[in-house]
């Protein structure tokens, strides 16, 4: 199985290619720099979840149309197994489980924030919806100008088409999962 990197460029490149996008134009639309674009292309390096999420908004498409793996009739995904998509300097780790294939119209995610580990994310797609239940610690989530606390055992919604953030705010790591609706 290719690695998460391998999987990425892929994507980029084929979306790229798809819209007819130089790398050139791509950079400008999405605010990442060439020499940034054909490394992820490459599968070089290990882009941040922030470069992903500036690329997928510069092609216009859903955040998973980059993470997308190949099909298969069934699958067992064991993040263990997996390479994270990684933030604030690899605290927090993002596993992208099952991504939208730009036909099912969700993605689900497994995330782990280490103590005072903080993330902002780009507004997804206009109409997005984030559903997130928390499984070990106490997230802090900024939406829509507005603070929430979920610790362990709860569950949030909100819009995730504007700026938005999470941190851990307790001693222990967070575990939670993330489904993102894109309508």
């Amino acid at each position: 199985m290719d690695t998460m990197n391998l999987i990425v460029a892929k994507n980029i490149k084929r979306l790229r290619e798809e819209r007819n996008l130089s790398m050139d134009q791509l950079a400008k639309l999405s605010g990442v720099s060439k020499s940034m674009l054909a490394q992820v292309e490459r599968g070089d390096g290990n882009p941040t979840l922030s470069t992903l999420w500036k690329l997928s908004n510069g092609m216009k498409v859903p955040f998973d149309a980059l993470t997308v793996r190949p099909k298969t009739p069934y699958e067992i995904v064991k993040p263990a197994e997996m390479q994270p998509l990684l933030e604030d300097n690899g605290k927090v780790r993002n596993y992208s489980l099952f991504p939208d294939d730009e036909n099912r119209r969700f993605a689900v995610y497994y995330l782990e924030l280490e103590p005072g580990s903080y993330w902002q994310s780009e507004p997804h797609l206009r109409g997005t919806e984030e559903f997130i239940t928390v499984f070990g610690g106490t997230l802090e989530i900024i939406a829509d100008n507005q603070c929430f606390a979920v610790a362990k055992g709860e569950s949030i919604r909100f819009m995730g088409d504007t700026i938005h953030s999470y941190r851990n705010t307790g001693a222990e790591t967070v575990v939670l999962h993330m489904i993102l609706y894109n309508p």
